[in-house]
């Protein structure tokens, strides 16, 4: 298959770049895969559009604030001179913190990423209001290694507690197709009321619907609401570098499945009752766990490998609610698989003509 069979076009002012003024007054545009019909809808609604006896699925995971913003201080290896000894601070270095591989020590990519080299330092200071720009309390951090397209491996030097800093100093890393700088207003809003354990660079963003409320309406009926973490890093977002959607090469993303949430999957799956997945975040992970252990769910720690896209069998899940995502990405081929390349395109094109909004901050679509 090729990459250009699942294109669309989306005028640019279709892309959210705030939240809705209330969670769930969302849009939500309903697709049935049995009939091949959809219809416009509002999230709010969903507790009453459910069956009753689903199982539902939701990532805890929290983005932390993953976007850095620094200077170069020069070679470590460089002969003392008086520029390095007063430790000159070169032009501004954005940095997003992808994956932390030890203690201390953090994939990233850099941004001007050629520049960068193994050795250098660079000194991050924090861009928001309140926040000190003091010398001793900015964070320090070598690059060690380096990988493609502008990937380092970042060792941070005056350690500490190191995810506190990150708060003190850091952005909420709002994607780029969010055309301005993060705001005070993200630090709660880019976060589900689910979110709990923190290590992500991105929103499950489906889950950026629910509220207080939803929730007690939805458990009022009966229905199980059960978590897992995948802490969503950048290979959800990779983007497809190949025509041939076959060869594309998905990067893992480290999960972990409770144990009450397993056994809540399997007494649904014995009974044949739906696992309704919220986001594509918690698909990856399920379906992987199905994939490494002969179908069954097994609880614990994994890696999410599943590359899914048109002709994958999906073992476990049997609705998902997922936003509307970019043409040619990974996470349009996966929720093509679910339900089919054409009737998920013709539901975008709907939802184009309809003035949905789009991506993170926009509305979302049910699949059943």
């Amino acid at each position: 298959m090729r990459l250009s069979d699942f294109d669309y076009e989306l005028p640019p002012e279709r892309i959210a770049q705030r939240p809705a003024a209330e969670r769930d007054a969302s849009r939500m545009l309903l697709l049935d895969r049995a009939s091949g019909s959809f219809n416009d809808g509002v999230f709010r609604d969903l507790p009453d559009l459910l069956r009753g006896d689903e199982v539902i699925v939701v990532n805890d995971a929290r983005v932390f604030s993953a976007r850095l913003y620094g200077s170069r201080r020069g070679l470590r290896s460089q002969a003392p001179s008086r520029r390095t000894r007063g430790e000159h601070l070169t032009a501004e270095i954005e940095v997003l913190l992808t994956r932390e591989v030890e203690s201390c020590v953090w994939d990233a990519l850099v941004r001007p990423g050629r520049k960068i080299r193994v050795g250098e330092r660079i000194v991050f200071h924090g861009r928001q209001a309140g926040v000190s720009s003091d010398e001793a309390d900015a964070l320090e951090a070598e690059v060690i290694g380096r990988g493609p397209f502008g990937a380092r491996r970042l060792r941070f030097l005056n350690a500490g507690d190191l995810m506190a800093a990150f708060e003190r100093t850091g952005h909420i890393p709002l994607p780029p197709y969010i055309s301005r700088p993060d705001a005070a207003e993200d630090r709660e809003r880019y976060q589900t009321v689910f979110a709990r354990r923190p290590g992500a660079v991105a929103a499950p963003t489906a889950g950026l619907h629910f509220t207080p409320a939803i929730l007690d309406r939805i458990r009022a009926r009966g229905i199980e609401v059960c978590p897992l973490t995948l802490l969503v890093g950048p290979g959800t977002f990779q983007p497809v570098r190949t025509d041939e959607i076959e060869r594309h090469e998905m990067q893992t993303e480290a999960y972990d499945i409770p144990e009450a949430t397993a056994a809540a999957i399997r007494r649904a799956r014995s009974a044949k009752r739906p696992v309704l997945a919220v986001g594509t975040t918690v698909v990856r992970a399920l379906e992987s766990a199905a994939r490494s252990a002969g179908e069954s769910i097994p609880p614990g720690p994994g890696e999410a490998a599943a590359y899914l896209y048109p002709g994958a069998e999906f073992r476990v899940v049997g609705q998902l609610l997922t936003n509307f995502h970019l043409p040619k990405s990974t996470l349009l081929l996966l929720v093509s698989a679910f339900a089919g390349r054409e009737f998920v395109l013709d539901a975008y094109r709907h939802a184009v003509r309809e003035g949905y909004r789009f991506y993170s901050y926009g509305d979302c679509m049910l699949i059943r």
